[in-house]
């Protein structure tokens, strides 16, 4: 044999012996395979789920009672401060209102200072009384007269009787005689007169001895319509306060620092309490809310470092932190018609990062982002590639592993996974070749070859 015969078998000798030391089988042993071998390494555990923004309370300016809306000139996107004037009623009509709500008052206050004026009243009562007091002397003064009268009337009857006496006597004059009954008649005349007189004036007396009491009923009266002239007023009082109020809040303002998200009137018109003219918004609050499958959403825990995809993002990842975990779950279909158990998870941006994409322009209300939560992380662990794992008939997770240039099935614990990678707690030694994504017709046994990438590696 020759010398470089035998180099050339010693080369393939020593060759096919590191393949075996390194587990590769000799290098006509089967198929070619990918694989990949386990190494250390950090990994990270994550849900990825689609998210959209939201503003966690928006406030809508909306009609506070039934009235004309002046016209609105803000648009979508303008900014407003708190305490800003964004919409107003017409005043012109706010000014009536209050205009007659102030002139019912006034008239009402004017009703009931008249009503407690009694001065008129307790004067005529005096006056009265200053009367009725003339009114009682004038009748003792006919009462006298009566009683003179009566006397006048007794001394001509007395006169005529006896003028009548002479004159059948022939002792008295014709004309004596009827003198005599002319002056009897006049005292009767007299008399009656003076009676009549005294009777009118006790009637009057009387009449007019009911005339304070009448004025003091009438005082009592005005003195009870000033009770209810006063409660008419304290209702008048708050319709004016009412109108008034209306009339401040005539003028709209925003309750907050924001941007006008919504504009529901623009021109004049008449609405309704409660309509919506203005929707605001703070966006430096904004937040990202995911409706996660609740199998993951149980490694969810308020705190988890958040990061934020995608081109609503702004290219880099945002960060965040979860914020909360909604305690109700419910019931949505997938895209292929699938019933799924889902729960909203809250996400909080970064202030700062926040801050940024708004100064771009990069995000609003609505947008849709990627939302990656991080639930777990090592620095350090034995790391197989994701597809590797598939589930043996047990339920168990397993790899094939080639030992000896042989597949084999090789049960493995698992720890942390992604979508890339998974953490194997035993069952594998760093450096063990595995197969990832393997072939269906693979079998336990089958020698093959192995080629290792450098990113298995």
């Amino acid at each position: 044999m020759s010398t470089r015969t035998i180099v050339v078998l010693a080369v393939v000798g020593l060759a096919a012996a590191s393949a075996a030391v390194a587990g590769l089988g000799p290098l006509d042993g089967g198929p070619a395979v990918d694989a990949a071998r386990a190494r250390p390494g950090p990994i990270r555990e994550f849900v990825d789920e689609q998210g959209k923004t939201r503003l966690p309370r928006t406030y809508l300016v909306s009609m506070p009672y039934e009235g004309r809306i002046a016209p609105i000139g803000l648009e979508e996107g303008d900014r407003v401060e708190a305490g800003q004037e964004v919409a107003r009623l017409v005043p012109e009509d706010l000014e009536i209102r209050v205009a007659e709500a102030t002139a019912a008052v006034s008239r009402l206050d004017a009703a009931i200072r008249e009503a407690e004026d009694t001065r008129v009243e307790e004067a005529l009562i005096g006056q009265v009384e200053e009367f009725l007091r003339s009114v009682d002397r004038t009748v003792e003064a006919a009462d006298e007269q009566v009683k003179a009268g009566e006397a006048v009337l007794g001394f001509a009857d007395s006169n005529l009787r006896r003028r009548r006496a002479l004159a059948r006597r022939d002792a008295a004059s014709e004309e004596d005689l009827n003198r005599a009954e002319m002056e009897q008649a006049q005292a009767a005349v007299d008399y009656r007169t003076d009676v009549l007189t005294a009777s009118a004036l006790r009637s009057m007396q009387a009449a007019f001895s009911l005339t304070p009491m009448i004025i003091r009923r009438y005082i009592e009266t005005k003195q009870l319509n000033v009770s209810v002239l006063e409660r008419e007023k304290a209702e008048a009082e708050a319709r004016l306060e009412q109108v008034l109020l209306d009339r401040s809040r005539g003028t709209l303002t925003s309750p907050v620092d924001g941007v006008v998200l919504a504009r529901e009137v623009s021109n004049e018109r008449l609405l309704q309490a409660g309509a919506t003219l203005l929707e605001i918004g703070d966006l430096t609050t904004l937040e990202v809310e995911a409706e996660v499958l609740t199998q993951e959403a149980a490694r969810v825990e308020p705190g988890q470092p958040v990061e934020l995809l995608g081109a609503s993002a702004g290219g880099d990842p945002v960060p965040g932190s979860v914020r909360r975990v909604n305690p109700a779950g419910f019931t949505k279909l997938s895209s292929l018609g699938v019933e799924q158990q889902r729960v909203t998870v809250v996400v909080a941006i970064d202030p700062e990062a926040l801050g940024r994409l708004l100064e771009r322009g990069h995000l609003g209300v609505g947008y849709r982002v990627d939302v990656r939560i991080l639930t777990a992380e090592k620095s350090r662990a034995l790391l197989v590639p994701r597809p590797a794992l598939f589930r043996g008939l047990d339920g168990r997770w397993e790899v094939f592993a080639i030992r000896g240039g042989r597949v084999e099935r090789n049960p493995v614990a698992v720890g942390l996974m992604n979508d890339r990678w998974a953490e194997v707690r035993d069952g594998l030694a760093e450096g063990d070749l595995v197969i990832p994504a393997p072939e269906a017709d693979l079998e336990p046994g089958m020698r093959v070859r192995p080629v290792v990438s450098a990113a298995g590696a």
